[in-house]
């Protein structure tokens, strides 16, 4: 039983939701362990095509708890630890950190995130991560470290770079400041700015529906040429697609989409095959 989460999988839509909004979702040791365990499940599971990162409550996540300073399983190294040893103990935290939001861009699925109030701090690394945001009206974004007297270091400021313009990025990241929804609208973080969070909720989980009745196949091999093409040249990201089709092509699913359009019917297209991590 996850303590920061809960998990509805129907018609292929996982609606992974954040559940202590009593605390403004604020991201425990509990946190990290458990997002990319459940985002790694439901991706090599196969049954979830699409899945929508929600929130509960008044805020998205106000960010990193202080837990995960004091004492908690991901705590940095002590001040008595010998200097050398602590500041390995400080890397590794934060690469720890980093693959629980890598999780979000390496499933097999479309991760959309529905943004309600506060995203702030780690909220921000970890939206950058799912490939579309939505929000509403009273939505607002911030990187806090920095008023913290942090460097941002869970991927915000190498994700958020290749979503909006440089400029609005090192605004965000020099001042602390808050965007606000529409300016995250106009700037390209998020697709659709809704009026309250039950209409946000209903039309995002409506985007998920329309995704989830597509090939997961093509869905799969899409996120993987999109996320290829952000880091890499034009002609890279062409020999990829090349070699990808040449694996992936020839499978039932084109003609499954041919056959269901003559027939005026809505495709039925198999899951993708359950994957294992461990040998």
């Amino acid at each position: 039983m996850a303590e920061c989460f809960d998990l509805e999988l129907k018609d292929g839509v996982a609606h992974l939701r954040m559940n202590r909004p009593e605390a403004m979702n604020t991201m425990t040791p509990a946190f990290w362990r458990e997002l990319p365990a459940l985002v790694n499940e439901l991706s090599d599971a196969g049954e979830a095509r699409v899945i929508v990162l929600s929130s509960t409550g008044k805020h998205f996540t106000a960010g990193m708890d202080l837990a995960v300073f004091q004492g908690g399983s991901l705590a940095l190294g002590g001040a008595n630890e010998e200097p050398g040893r602590a500041r390995t103990r400080t890397r590794q935290a934060a690469l720890v950190f980093q693959e629980s939001f890598n999780a979000l861009e390496k499933a097999r699925m479309p991760v959309l995130a529905a943004i309600q109030g506060g995203c702030i701090g780690g909220g921000v690394d970890m939206i950058s991560a799912c490939d579309v945001r939505y929000c509403t009206a009273d939505a607002f974004f911030c990187i806090q470290e920095i008023n913290l007297g942090l460097t941002a270091d869970v991927g915000t400021l190498q994700r958020l770079p290749k979503l909006i313009p440089a400029g609005a990025v090192r605004e965000l990241a020099y001042t602390g400041r808050r965007m606000p929804a529409q300016r995250a609208k106009e700037v390209g973080l998020v697709n659709e700015v809704y009026p309250s969070h039950e209409a946000m909720l209903a039309g995002v989980l409506g985007i998920a529906g329309e995704i989830a009745e597509k090939s997961p196949l093509a869905i799969w091999g899409s996120k993987q040429m999109l996320n290829y093409a952000r880091d890499h040249s034009v002609e890279d990201g062409l020999e990829y697609i090349a070699t990808w089709q040449a694996g992936m092509f020839f499978g039932t699913d084109m003609a499954e989409a041919f056959q269901a359009r003559a027939q005026k019917r809505k495709p039925v297209f198999q899951n993708n095959p359950a994957t294992r991590r461990e040998v």
